[in-house]
């Protein structure tokens, strides 16, 4: 199933190239109404199976079961899990595509203190220092204009990033300051870091680099941070160095 979710959803990330190749709007315009409705139809088309399956598997877990049995339940029930998630984040995706974003003064400092709270004590964080500094002088960070909600997952994907592709003892430094008339957020990392030539393909759906492999994941956490900071109006980049670390900043419009 994850096969099939992952060929059509790249299948559409292709469609949308050859577009921007062509230097066509109207063909643009056209895959990119496609891949939305790729997106809403996977989600419709998976969301009842994966009902099912939880359901089953539920059913199944309730009753006594031999180690062996438990263990392969286990198993399929994280696969389940993982897939379940992914369709949430494609839902995700397809939905900053149509609805209108909130426009709230979001303080910056809090949301991080959040992220960092939430992360403090995660499996992916073990043995890992976490470094969070806001800039609060000459006068504290302005807020900036949006939705929470998608702020916060943004930053947590981010964070969670950088925490699962490092190693214990190695540092994450989450940044904030003020640059004119955004504001900066910088979430950096001592990890594995990125092959220079698959850099600019990370953003993308479904790409993982292909050092982050055995490292659990959907290859949809950047292509989402992506999407959310756009529809703010931000810009989203990464600079990394294989065996060196990564470094990605978003750029918000203040308030």
């Amino acid at each position: 199933m994850v096969a099939v979710v992952a060929a059509a959803v790249i299948a559409a990330r292709l469609a949308t190239r050859a577009a921007v190749e062509r230097a066509d709007a109207r063909a643009l315009e056209q895959a990119r109404a496609e891949r939305h409705r790729l997106l809403l139809r996977l989600d419709h088309e998976l969301k009842n199976p994966l009902t099912a399956a939880r359901v089953g598997l539920a059913n199944l877990t309730s009753l006594p079961l031999s180690d062996h049995a438990a263990e392969s339940a286990h198993g399929v029930e994280e696969q389940v899990l993982r897939m379940s998630q992914l369709v949430a984040n494609l839902r995700k995706l397809a939905e900053l595509e149509e609805r209108p974003v909130e426009r709230d003064p979001v303080a910056v400092s809090e949301l991080l203190e959040e992220v960092e709270t939430d992360l403090r004590d995660a499996p992916a964080g073990h043995g890992r220092q976490l470094v969070v500094t806001v800039s609060r002088a000459p006068w504290p960070l302005p807020p900036v204009r949006g939705d929470r909600d998608l702020l916060y997952l943004a930053l947590h994907n981010l964070a969670t990033n950088a925490l699962k592709f490092s190693d214990p003892a190695d540092t994450v430094e989450i940044r904030a300051f003020e640059n004119r008339d955004h504001v900066v957020i910088e979430v950096a990392d001592t990890g594995r870091g990125i092959p220079t030539a698959e850099q600019g393909d990370v953003w993308e759906e479904l790409a993982r680099a292909d050092n982050a492999r055995g490292v659990e994941g959907s290859g949809l956490g950047l292509s989402l941070v992506r999407s959310i900071v756009a529809v703010h109006g931000g810009h989203a980049s990464l600079t990394s160095r294989e065996g060196a670390g990564t470094l990605v900043r978003l750029e918000l419009p203040s308030a």
